[in-house]
């Protein structure tokens, strides 16, 4: 039997930019805007815990995207609220919002440009 696969010859970059187009980003501005007219939502750092602690978003919550798909039902049960994940620079936070559509999640967005976008 012959499978395709269908991954074959796809970079980090090439999935990251499938994702993107398939996603909402929002820019810090955006966000901060957000917070201070105190919309509801989760701010979700995808990064590792390392550097969590160097520094986050104020009120994020973490979860590592390698433990995504495990953790998310646990910190996020209602799949209509509003979640902006964020990274170092936007790539990993594309691709988690991009899977938490395909869980379910129907307000999802990135945080365009991730840490260093928000602290530059």
């Amino acid at each position: 039997m012959n499978q395709t696969n269908t991954w074959r010859g796809k970079t980090f970059q090439n999935l990251v930019q499938e994702a993107k187009g398939r996603i909402q980003e929002v820019t810090a501005d955006t966000l901060r805007a957000w917070q201070a007219e105190g919309k509801d939502l989760v701010i979700l750092d995808v990064r590792e815990p390392a550097d969590f602690e160097q520094g986050h978003i104020p009120g994020a919550v973490n979860i590592p995207r390698g433990i995504l798909e495990l953790e998310i039902d646990d910190v996020v049960p209602n799949q209509d609220k509003v979640v902006v994940a964020y990274c170092g620079g936007g790539s990993r936070s594309a691709l988690a919002a991009d899977t938490l559509q395909v869980m379910g999640y129907g307000n999802v967005y990135s945080l365009a440009q991730g840490w260093r976008g928000w602290n530059p």
